[in-house]
């Protein structure tokens, strides 16, 4: 048990076309973490390879353990591969162990909506997880397109709103702003 062990988690749900559903989620993993919370975060459908800044500072946070689960490149939702598969049901599998384990305080299930929408995994089962979850622990999901059952089993959602995305101007994502 944490020494800031939360009495009462929610589910959280960051989603929608604009920018910042990860950020957001990465922005309370820091504040709990200096809390003393302890934090689990999966990143779905992105690989070990994936070099995103928020790893590379957690690695040294002593109460934040990250692990990812993809493979290399991008998923083509019109071409899922069985490997995409696996790794998301993985993932699955993992965050509810964790999240069942009372080792941590924070679940965060980043992209997951995403692996969802793209049938890697089940609504059913992410809505299985949401119903076995501890009393104790927030659980956050992110990713665009959630499914409208997953809204109405959370505590909290936000939806962020694309209004103007430098992508659209021929942008790429920057290092350190963008991952």
């Amino acid at each position: 048990m944490s020494p800031q062990q939360l009495e009462r988690g929610l589910v959280s749900i960051f989603t929608g076309d604009g920018k910042g559903k990860t950020s957001a989620a990465i922005g309370i993993a820091v504040r709990a973490a200096g809390h003393g919370l302890r934090v689990f975060i999966a990143f779905f459908m992105k690989s070990n390879n994936y070099i995103h800044g928020e790893k590379i500072a957690f690695s040294s946070f002593p109460n934040v353990t990250i692990k990812n689960f993809g493979g290399d490149g991008w998923v083509d939702k019109n071409n899922i591969q069985p490997e995409d598969r696996e790794y998301a049901k993985l993932g699955l599998i993992t965050v509810r162990d964790e999240m069942l384990s009372g080792k941590y305080d924070i679940i965060i299930a980043d992209e997951i909506n995403i692996a969802a929408d793209f049938g890697l995994i089940e609504v059913a089962e992410i809505l299985k997880l949401i119903d076995e979850k501890p009393v104790n622990v927030e659980l956050i999901l992110t990713g665009r397109y959630a499914n409208t059952r997953l809204i109405q089993a959370a505590d909290m959602v936000t939806e962020m709103l694309m209004i103007k995305h430098p992508y659209n101007s021929g942008i790429q994502a920057r290092k350190g702003i963008d991952y």
